[in-house]
């Protein structure tokens, strides 16, 4: 088989487990894009707001909430990326082979869901430019939804794609490292805290895990490695690694967030408005620290408005699908979420509470297929045999979804009661 460049497979998903030969410039690409898709899709506005409320709660306590939440993402991510990735197969087309209609039900869970998350997303794009250029925020939020729109209607969609969470996904990283020196924690005590912490809540530690690898994020960076061709037991351990560093990027971000905010609050200052986040990038680097808070938020909310709306489309289509067409498809997408930003200014409280709710039953459900292929359909993963470790370290995580999906029907049932 001859080697074929970047570009021959952009968009394209190898169906069925066969996997064209990549050059290694394009292997790299194309894994390091679905990694940062992954980890961006995970960083969003409602990741920045959450991480900083709780650090507000916890202090340095919140930092062993998040080594448990890091170890039981890679758990869930690392059996997601290699199931989808050995049987070159999507989430929805393995629900409906283990049963006939799951795959579809897991679909419409995700796109509602997705839908919903990313008009709150456009908005946070709104909020972003407002803090970074003093943008009206609807008008901010209608241009980061043009730059999406570009990259999907681009001819070569998947590069721009991967390079763009790539780079957005770097400059957070690097911003997060200034702000957090600048507000000079006590990491001692963040450290002691992660192994010895003086409180643990496992609600927030739940909140965590949904919000970082919950709804359409879970399958965001293994469905775009199928789009980049890498698929196959000859990638497996590509594939493993792509999955841990993809956790870990996000890791790093929220431990970044956690240090600047553990800061300002470990210095006395007291975080009491609408906007704590904004309030202690400010606190830390004064007006620097506002636009950075702006470049960051808008940056975690636009690469987050392409990782839904990729992944939510992915959910609707097959490998049979075009590129061309899928991309369309996407566009209308964003163009529809977008229109409804412009009418409501921000996605409607009560709707986002139902999506969250919906992120909480799509996790046990889809991660539920997935650990049933590794376990009973070998078939499925063209005779792979599935590791017994991971299969039982995947368990034990989805044992833990069972609880967020309960705590998600609790919500489902207050909201209509």
């Amino acid at each position: 088989m001859t080697a074929v460049t970047r570009s021959t497979l952009d968009g394209l998903m190898a169906p069925g487990g066969t996997t064209p030969t990549l050059t290694s410039s394009a292997r790299r690409t194309g894994l390091l894009g679905a990694m940062f898709l992954m980890a961006t899709s995970a960083i969003g506005p409602g990741f920045i707001t959450q991480t900083t409320v709780f650090t507000v709660q916890l202090g340095a306590a919140f930092a062993f909430a998040i080594l448990a939440s890091i170890l039981v993402d890679i758990a869930v991510q690392m059996n997601v990326w290699r199931v989808v990735g050995v049987s070159g197969l999507r989430a929805q087309e393995l629900g409906n082979k283990v049963l006939p209609g799951v795959g579809w039900f897991l679909a419409a869970l995700v796109f509602t869901g997705g839908i919903i998350f990313n008009i709150g997303n456009i908005a946070g794009t709104g909020l972003g430019a407002n803090a970074m250029l003093g943008l009206d925020p609807k008008i901010g939020g209608a241009a980061s939804a043009l730059v999406a729109i570009f990259i999907f209607l681009s001819k070569r969609a998947g590069v721009a794609l991967d390079r763009i969470v790539v780079v957005l996904g770097a400059v957070m990283i690097l911003l997060m490292v200034y702000v957090a020196i600048v507000a000079a924690p006590p990491v001692g005590e963040a450290l002691k805290n992660a192994v010895l912490p003086e409180k643990i809540d496992f609600l927030i530690i739940t909140t965590l895990i949904g919000g970082t690898v919950g709804g359409y994020i879970t399958y965001a960076g293994a469905h775009r490695m199928l789009d980049s061709g890498i698929t196959g037991v000859e990638n497996v351990r590509e594939i493993t690694r792509s999955s841990v560093f993809g956790i870990i990027v996000t890791g790093v971000m929220r431990v970044l967030l956690f240090l600047a905010v553990f800061g300002v609050v470990a210095g006395g200052v007291a975080l009491t408005s609408d906007n704590m986040a904004a309030e202690a990038f400010g606190a830390a680097a004064g007006e620097v620290g506002m636009r950075v808070f702006g470049v960051i938020l808008w940056s975690a909310a636009v690469t987050s408005v392409i990782g839904a709306s990729f992944t939510s489309v992915s959910f609707i289509t097959s490998s049979r699908t075009a590129p061309r067409t899928r991309n369309l498809i996407t566009v209308g997408f964003i163009v529809f979420c977008a229109t409804v930003f412009l009418f409501l200014g921000q996605a409607p409280q009560q709707l986002l509470i139902f999506a969250g709710a919906f992120n909480g039953l799509i996790l046990p459900v889809g991660f539920g297929v997935l650990l049933w292929v590794a376990w009973r359909r070998r078939d499925l993963l063209h005779g792979y045999a599935y590791p017994k470790w991971l299969l039982g370290v995947g368990v034990v995580a989805w044992l833990l979804t069972l609880f967020l999906g309960w705590n998600s029907l609790r919500g489902l049932a207050a909201l209509w009661a």
